[in-house]
């Protein structure tokens, strides 16, 4: 394809796409300029899907040139930008302070935003990646500092030059935190009611999703009998999964990182067992099958091999427009975790076995998912007034002692 040039003050940079065959993202975008400084010609490039994506990053490219930037601080990356300026944009903080602003950017920040460049951080990608920490029902405090070290880092950028607003200045997120504890005090009224809704979930998911993909409703079906979070759903490997007593090892779960998905320890970095249960055994049995003799083949993939996440499962499915057409506009992904806990619950499994099942850290957490039903209540003050009828029945006197000679 042909060479684009423009002049922008003091740089001169020429672009072009080339189209590159059997490759997964096929487009190469290319831009080429000559460093003032040091006069030697530099070069920048990405792969992209299809043309029109590689045209955007060619305009961005441009604009940020005519706006005094150069092409290599127009495309940096937030990790790397963030980890040169640190020390500039955490300057005049206490040191008691540094340490969680430090462990915020390095645990949150970094893996859930510090693959994108600088100019490409939005204030919609901010807010999504701030609910993800509430989801993850991280602190308050935790949340607050984490969204201020991305602040200042933001800030930093503004300064620089590469963004004109900082898109880390939310507001509104102690509101999102309030309903996400709301919501936690009753996480059974997050559940579905019965396995006839979950299957006609499953099958208007595959139904929206390209393709028609089945692993998708699948991925569904089994989150909402493992209690298991999406995450982990994609960290599962075949050789976690025991046929003989049927039960799940979960060891692992797959998180944002840099450059993409990553598969990491589970939450609390603590292995815990799940039952699967026999309405789902011939799916389990048929994956394993799919996946082939490799014990650490994936046992869910996306449609093309890929990792999987609470996101991807989103976009992939539709599922925003699917739910609020079944009459569920609530229902997010998570809540398959609840609806099986919810089950489980119902089902009469003991406190402390559920708590393992969802690998709790508090019981307090695992007894929101007992409320019992109204029949069950109502059954309890009738034993209680049994009870007290027994305490208060007339006790027979004992016979009189008869001394003999």
């Amino acid at each position: 394809m042909a060479d684009k040039a423009i002049v922008p003050v003091g740089v001169r940079l020429t672009t072009d796409i080339e189209y590159r065959p059997n490759r997964l993202n096929p487009y190469r975008a290319r831009v080429r300029w000559f460093d003032p400084a040091t006069k030697r010609r530099l070069s920048l490039s990405e792969g992209k899907a299809d043309e029109d994506e590689a045209q955007e990053w060619l305009q961005s490219i441009i604009e940020a040139a005519e706006a005094g930037l150069s092409p290599s601080l127009a495309t940096m990356k937030l990790a790397e930008y963030g980890n040169a300026n640190m020390d500039l944009a955490l300057r005049g903080l206490e040191l008691k302070t540094l340490d969680p602003y430090l462990s915020g950017w390095r645990m949150r920040v970094v893996p859930a935003l510090g693959h994108l460049a600088v100019r490409m951080i939005t204030n919609g990608a901010v807010d999504r990646t701030v609910q993800n920490w509430i989801a993850d029902e991280l602190s308050r405090s935790t949340v607050k500092n984490t969204i201020a070290v991305l602040v200042r880092v933001m800030e930093q950028a503004v300064r620089d030059g590469i963004i004109k607003v900082n898109p880390a200045r939310v507001t509104g997120w102690q509101k999102l935190y309030k309903q996400a504890e709301d919501e936690l005090l009753d996480p059974r009224a997050l559940a579905l009611p019965d396995w006839e809704t979950l299957v006609t979930l499953a099958d208007a998911l595959v139904a929206a999703s390209h393709d028609e993909y089945r692993g998708w409703g699948e991925v569904v079906i089994f989150a909402a009998c493992t209690a298991a979070r999406i995450g982990e759903i994609s960290g599962c490997r075949v050789g976690d999964i025991d046929t003989t007593q049927w039960i799940w090892t979960v060891r692992r779960q797959t998180t944002p990182a840099p450059g993409g998905l990553t598969d990491k320890g589970t939450k609390g970095k603590r292995a815990r067992k799940v039952p699967i249960v026999e309405e789902i055994r011939p799916l389990v049995a048929q994956r394993i099958l799919s996946a082939g003799p490799n014990p650490d083949a994936r046992l869910f993939t996306g449609p093309r091999g890929g990792r999987i996440s609470t996101a991807v499962l989103r976009d992939a499915t539709h599922w925003d427009d699917v739910v609020t057409k079944l009459g569920y506009e609530h229902l997010r992904r998570h809540d398959l975790r609840h609806t099986a806990l919810t089950w489980f619950a119902d089902a009469g499994v003991q406190v402390h076995v559920l708590r393992r099942i969802a690998g709790h850290g508090s019981l307090t957490t695992t007894q929101r998912y007992l409320h019992p039903a109204v029949h069950k209540i109502t059954a309890a003050g009738a034993a209680l007034s049994a009870h007290f009828n027994v305490l208060r029945a007339p006790r027979s006197l004992p016979s009189p002692i008869v001394m003999t000679r």
